[in-house]
């Protein structure tokens, strides 16, 4: 099966959504559930934008021929923010007035916290984002419903590594639009183990060229250099570091994604990686293998990583809420979602999605060894 396209605008926001291969006399009779998704599938951070989108689209697929049976299907309205925060905002905007049940799978953290006002205003749900943007994770982002871990627990772990192996002489990579809360977190994590960053570099994530924050690392004579960053600037840094003999370790958290594995690999150099998804590689659990299994049904030419996997993951939890709404015989409408995420608790095989105590719900991530061939080693 070929994938559509379904980058859609205007007041037929959802008329060619996602919503599995059904007969069109077929589809009229089945209540249709809303989701809408603001991307980046264009820009520095299309592949990101593209793995999360077709990750959701897989899972909805595979859900609306299971349901169809039961009279509903899934569909999903994807809008191209390009990675640029104020076209998060006015896509969301967009999403929520076209009647979306629940926003899903945003892809820039900078604007996913920017459409938190809105989202509140809307009280709609804000599920799945695909970022660990510590500024909606804030105590008053009751609409924010989160099935990976934040930044601050992927902080923890990195700094708990580099403490471990003696590393000292520490640079920080971030963002220039990042959250003032995700440096906080960084900040903590360093100041827990007793770590004081040599220097902290701020780049454009859509510059044409990195050589002034390679040179200022260079420069500082590091152990080693610590990305919270999409992937094109982290490779490309890492590149030219590499390039200039720089003899430290590189650190990239999950927002890098799949491509800078990728990217990496196919340059053959090597950095250290943290994961909030099970590995893409380790058929043996069951959200891998069932992952596979539903991209093979939807497009067979969409191959599985840990950013299509994270995105596969929130779209299950989206029908998991979805079909307990359903069960209760009330109209599925942004209240009844909000009800049923704030308690829902869900194993998807070998990873588990917990609301029960609150809107994390999920606490996992691995730190894993990218080499030089592509291997993710423990």
């Amino acid at each position: 099966m070929q994938r559509r396209n379904f980058v859609l605008a205007g007041s037929a926001l959802f008329a060619g959504g996602l919503g599995g291969a059904l007969p069109a006399s077929h589809a009229a009779q089945l209540t249709t559930i809303k989701f809408g998704q603001s991307a980046s599938l264009s820009g520095g951070q299309a592949s990101y934008g593209k793995d999360v989108r077709d990750g959701i689209a897989a899972a909805f697929a595979a859900a609306s021929k299971v349901d169809a049976a039961k009279g509903v299907r899934y569909e999903l309205a994807t809008l191209d923010d390009g990675g640029v925060k104020a076209r998060c905002s006015s896509n969301v905007t967009q999403l929520i007035d076209g009647g979306a049940a629940a926003i899903i799978g945003l892809t820039s953290g900078a604007g996913a916290e920017a459409c938190m006002p809105a989202i509140e205003q809307a009280q709609i749900p804000l599920l799945g984002t695909a970022s660990g943007n510590m500024g909606i994770r804030a105590s008053n982002a009751s609409s924010a419903y989160h099935v990976r871990a934040g930044y601050d627990l992927e902080y923890q772990r990195m700094v708990a590594y580099v403490k471990d192996f003696g590393l000292r002489r520490v640079g920080v990579v971030y963002l220039q639009d990042t959250s003032k809360a995700n440096m906080e977190a960084m900040n903590e994590a360093l100041s827990a183990m007793g770590i004081v960053p040599k220097v902290a570099v701020a780049i454009d994530r859509n510059s044409a060229s990195f050589d002034e924050a390679s040179n200022t690392l260079m420069a500082s004579k590091l152990d080693c250099v610590l990305f919270t960053a999409n992937a094109a600037p982290v490779a490309a840094i890492i590149e030219q570091m590499s390039a200039a003999k720089y003899p430290g370790l590189f650190y990239a958290s999950s927002f890098a994604g799949q491509d800078l594995i990728d990217t990496l690999t196919a340059k053959q150099r090597s950095c250290i990686m943290s994961m909030v998804v099970p590995r893409p590689n380790a058929m043996g659990v069951g959200v891998v293998a069932q992952c596979q299994r539903d991209l093979n049904a939807y497009d067979n030419r969409t191959r599985i990583g840990m950013t299509v996997l994270e995105g596969y993951i929130a779209g299950r939890i989206a029908v998991e809420a979805a079909r307990t709404a359903v069960k209760a015989g009330v109209p599925v409408n942004r209240a009844r979602m909000k009800e049923v995420l704030a308690g829902l608790r869900a194993d998807l095989g070998g990873y588990r999605v917990d609301f029960g105590a609150g809107p994390q719900g999920s606490r996992y991530v691995d730190l894993i060894a990218v080499d030089r061939y592509g291997r993710l080693v423990g």
